[in-house]
């Protein structure tokens, strides 16, 4: 697949989420079936069906609900990028539009962000780090184990351990 531009989903998000779970930008697999982390090896879904009941044996919609039930939301640092693929080593950063989180963040309740891997983690403090600190310093920035079927180096036991740390809520 040539490099094309590509772009993210709409947050999910409610008036009460205390953590946003950040990705980076959808895979091809997630883009096509118009679902946050399509892929069947990604195991997002599987912790967060161990973590919040949001498992993948739930139609997608229902996993929505459960996620902002546990007052968890979803979303992505970039809305668009020029990528070949799906893996976020493609991503031309240059071409990186990020998505508009700072006035999200600022009319909300989120306490936590918790960024999907490195790339997510890595794409908020290029185009973030900053202003979060001087407008937003309440709020907490974790970096998790990436739940991609590329992230081989952390066993699913390693990275389900890591996802319920952080998902435990902030206090509030």
């Amino acid at each position: 697949m040539p490099s094309a531009r590509v772009h993210s989903f709409p947050a999910v998000i409610a008036a009460d989420t205390r953590i946003l779970i950040l990705g980076s930008m959808p895979g091809v697999a997630s883009l096509n079936a118009r679902q946050y982390y399509a892929h069947p090896r990604n195991q997002f879904w599987r912790i967060m069906g161990e973590t919040c009941g949001a498992g993948p044996q739930l139609p997608y919609p229902l996993r929505l609900q459960a996620l902002l039930d546990q007052r968890l939301g979803l979303w992505d640092v970039l809305q668009s990028c020029v990528r070949d693929g799906s893996l976020d080593a493609a991503i031309e950063h240059a071409s990186a539009v990020a998505n508009d989180l700072l006035p999200l963040l600022g009319t909300g309740q989120v306490m936590r962000l918790c960024c999907n891997g490195g790339s997510a983690y890595a794409a908020l403090q290029r185009h973030f780090g900053a202003p979060l600190k001087r407008e937003l310093p309440q709020i907490e920035i974790r970096r998790l184990p990436s739940t991609s079927p590329a992230n081989a180096s952390w066993s699913y036991s390693r990275k389900l351990s890591a996802w319920s740390a952080a998902l435990r809520h902030p206090p509030g």
